[in-house]
């Protein structure tokens, strides 16, 4: 049986595009929400999207005091390739929300990040050890080597570390994050 609501989030260790996070309950922080996220693979038009959005959405989520995270289970190495596509995205198809802290439109809103970065981690779960604890994995969609693919999932964390949402979708369908 998978996580419910009101359960207190697993505290882990991960391999992200920001470094080791040895712990999760220390990296969100004191007094902070947190939004985990999966999606299939990198390199994919939708995932591209999904990552895009949720980037240039960043500056909202941290005035709220929430921090985000993705996962998938390809390598920091694909992620770090990765990134320049979604913020490149970001430059072609997107209006940075008032209030923005993080936007791909002006390079004053980065605090401190190069333009090609991105303003929040994405884990690598090549092993699928973090997406098998949670309950990510679509058994419907694999990988070139049959190994499932992460769903599309979605966590909301509260600042007392207990489950407050989850969505998990099929990993052939895409998410809205407005």
């Amino acid at each position: 049986m998978g996580l419910k609501l009101g359960d207190k989030f697993p505290d882990f260790k991960a391999n992200t595009t920001e470094g080791e996070i040895e712990s999760f309950y220390e990296w969100i922080g004191e007094g902070n929400w947190a939004i985990l996220f999966s999606h299939p693979a990198d390199f994919t038009p939708v995932c591209t999207t999904e990552l895009a959005r949720a980037a240039i959405l960043h500056g909202q989520f941290e005035q709220r005091k929430t921090k985000l995270i993705a996962l998938s289970c390809d390598s920091v190495e694909a992620h770090e390739k990765w990134s320049p596509d979604i913020v490149a995205y970001c430059y072609r198809h997107s209006k940075t929300p008032e209030g923005a802290k993080w936007c791909p439109m002006d390079g004053d809103c980065h605090k401190g990040k190069e333009a090609e970065e991105m303003p929040f981690p994405i884990i690598a779960d090549e092993k699928r050890e973090l997406a098998t604890l949670l309950g990510m994995l679509d058994p419907d969609e694999k990988d070139s080597e049959g190994i499932p693919l992460a769903a599309r999932a979605v966590f909301i964390i509260d600042p007392s570390r207990r489950l407050k949402l989850s969505f998990l979708y099929p990993a052939t369908t895409g998410r809205n994050f407005e």
